[in-house]
């Protein structure tokens, strides 16, 4: 059941203090309808304050010890905790997703924090010993340690707004460096809260951490583009991270962008279990997820007995409101997103795809009609011709396409023929193809006998081609957000 709405006012964060910037953006209530908070705009003026303020406190963060920021991290972490229920509340309402996922979406954020405080104990704590081993050198020696590498801008995404942040933020955190957070402009208010948590941190210096929420037009460049900047960490779509690298300037680009994650099933796989796994993969969050199944590439043979068993999987995935715990479907992001993906549907079906379940646009039992332009039923479509663009192209709506292939060079060629390569699937119970196959298939990662998942970040992740640069995960991004100095003796 929804709490009682109170709505939010919240401002941006620079340089250790909360701001009115006398501009405002509404979030909207993708719950229970209408807005639930106002948001202050930072200008580009804000935005070059909130640089200068990170940049002048870098030489005070690089003072700080591995102890002091992984006890920032693991407070930050019970903080997170602590404001649970007020957090999953907003992910509800900003994001559209459903509270038991909201819930878990918290946690996760908690645990990323917990884990970079372990990972700092380590990965910054150890450096390497070195003696020259060249003519003319045999009696150099050399300490190669790592440092921080300045101010971290964070760009994070809609469809996790807090649990994506924390896989940016606690990193940089964790490495010690600055961070100026740029949240995506649909749902900013979990960021905010974010901030709110390590701004409240003890030990952690005024301008540390610094909230410019606005519009991308209007200030994306002046952040991206800044030379104050020294790492640039973003999670969004290819066509944003294209534009923010060449909007950079001489900065490391940590970026995680599309996907178009393929699912080859092979005639010897568990159909059942490749069912449940691509059901999940295509329906979770309404499939606005980057590491979604975007396409099932059924083998021939085992097509239409696997799209009978992905028909049956549908009904465990439905729409309602958001604050029930049956609720496993919300709505998309914005009318104009459910806009896209019903044109996808339609040019599939003009091209000769059988549409078998959903498709429909509406406001499921209990949510309010004004949000009904948003839901897209969970919709399964069958024998999808290779030329749809359903095929090829990220989604981010709550469908599960399937096609045929005819055999293993097939499947891999439809796999590899998008410029999106950031997840795909491979369903066999032949160990040695299942390897070959997961080689050839180009993506910066391959789940056998699963759907796609980036889980806490343990395991590195990233795309190839258009879906980033670089790789995330714990320690993979406190990595990334350090630099080696080498001091010879």
């Amino acid at each position: 059941m929804a709490t009682k709405v109170t709505h939010r006012r919240e401002r941006i964060y620079v340089a250790g203090a909360w701001q009115e910037t006398g501009s405002t953006r509404p979030v909207d209530d993708l719950a229970t309808g209408g807005t639930f908070a106002d948001v202050d705009a930072a200008s580009t003026a804000d935005a070059r304050t909130a640089l200068q303020a990170a940049h002048e406190v870098t030489s005070e963060l690089r003072e700080t010890t591995v102890v002091e920021r992984a006890r920032w991290c693991e407070e930050i972490a019970d903080r997170l905790a602590e404001r649970k229920d007020e957090l999953a509340d907003v992910i509800v309402r900003e994001a559209g997703k459903p509270i038991a996922s909201a819930r878990g979406e918290v946690d996760a954020a908690a645990e990323r924090f917990r884990r970079a405080a372990e990972e700092a104990r380590t990965v910054v704590s150890t450096g390497e010993f070195r003696e020259g081993t060249t003519d003319g050198h045999e009696g150099w020696q050399a300490l190669v340690k790592p440092e921080p590498i300045g101010t971290v801008l964070c760009i994070t995404p809609y469809n996790y707004p807090l649990a994506t942040t924390a896989l940016q933020v606690a990193p940089a955190i964790a490495a010690g460096n600055s961070v100026v957070l740029k949240p995506a402009s649909a749902t900013p208010v979990s960021g905010a809260i974010l901030t709110d948590v390590v701004a409240g941190v003890d030990g952690v210096p005024e301008g540390a951490v610094n909230f410019v929420p606005g519009d991308a037009s209007e200030i994306g460049d002046v952040l991206a583009g800044d030379d104050r900047v020294n790492c640039i960490a973003m999670t969004g779509s290819s066509g944003a991270g294209k534009h923010v690298a060449r909007e950079s300037g001489m900065v490391t680009l940590h970026m995680e962008l599309g996907g178009n994650a393929p699912a080859i099933v092979f005639d010897d796989a568990d159909l059942d279990d490749v069912a449940g796994a691509c059901a999940k993969g295509s329906f979770k969050y309404a499939g606005q997820r980057c590491s979604a199944v975007s396409r099932v590439l059924a083998h021939e043979d085992v097509h239409d007995e696997l799209v009978s068993r992905l028909e049956r999987e549908v009904d465990a995935w439905q729409p309602g409101d958001l604050f029930d715990e049956a609720t496993t479907v919300g709505p998309l992001i914005s009318e104009s997103q459910a806009d896209y993906v019903e044109e996808l549907l339609e040019d599939a079906v003009e091209k000769g795809a059988e549409l078998v379940r959903g498709g429909e646009r509406r406001a499921p039992e209990g949510v309010p009609a004004e949000l009904g332009s948003r839901f897209v039923e969970p919709t399964l479509l069958a024998n999808v011709p290779h030329d749809a663009r359903v095929i090829h192209e990220e989604q981010f709506g709550p469908l599960a396409v399937v096609t045929t292939v005819s055999d293993r060079e097939e499947a891999i060629e439809l796999a590899n023929g998008t410029d999106l390569a950031l997840d795909a699937a491979v369903f066999t119970s032949d160990y040695d193809r299942a390897l070959e196959v997961a080689d050839r298939v180009d993506a910066g990662a391959v789940r056998i006998n699963g759907a796609p998942s980036h889980g806490l970040g343990d395991v590195p992740f990233g795309g190839n081609e258009d879906s980033g640069i670089g790789r995330e995960g714990i320690d993979a991004s406190i990595h990334a957000m350090m630099r080696t100095k080498s001091i010879v003796l």
